[in-house]
C-alpha cells in the first residue's frame, strides 16, 4: 500500500518556477515508478513527467520538456516536480502517481495504482 501527498503549488506569473513534492508513505516506495499528471478545467488528466525504480528511466510529455525536471530521492520517499518557464497553458491540478508500469508506458496510461489527492498550479499571464 501507498499513499501520497502533494505539496508545493501555488499562484505564480508567467516566466516563473515552482517544485511540487510529493511524499509517499508504504514499505514498497522504491518498487514503483513514480510522476505527475496534471488536469485542467475541461479537459482530460494527461501524463507530465515520470522516473522509474532503480535504473528504470526518466520521461517526459513533449509539453514540458526542457522546462520541467523530475527527481526523485528514495531515503526521503519523496518525488518531486520542478517546473520552469512556466506558461499559463501549465495551469492545472497536478497529480502525483504511482504505478509499476514501465515509464515509457506512462503516456498511455489511463488508470495507476495510487494517486495524490492533487495540487493546484496557476499560471498568470
Amino acid at each position: 500500500q501507498v499513499q501520497l501527498v502533494e505539496s508545493g503549488g501555488g499562484l505564480v506569473q508567467a516566466g516563473g518556477s515552482l517544485r511540487l513534492s510529493c511524499a509517499a508513505s508504504g514499505r514498497t516506495f522504491t518498487s514503483y515508478a513514480m510522476g505527475w499528471f496534471r488536469q485542467a478545467p475541461g479537459k482530460e488528466r494527461e501524463f507530465v513527467a515520470a522516473f522509474g525504480w532503480v535504473g528504470g528511466g526518466i520521461y517526459y510529455a513533449d509539453s514540458v520538456k526542457g522546462r520541467f525536471t523530475i527527481s526523485r530521492n528514495n531515503a526521503k520517499n519523496t518525488v518531486y516536480l520542478q517546473m520552469t518557464n512556466l506558461k499559463p497553458e501549465d495551469t492545472a491540478v497536478y497529480y502525483c502517481a504511482a504505478d509499476r508500469a514501465v515509464v515509457a508506458a506512462w503516456s498511455t496510461l489511463k488508470h495507476v495504482d495510487y494517486w495524490g489527492q492533487g495540487t493546484q498550479v496557476t499560471v498568470s499571464s
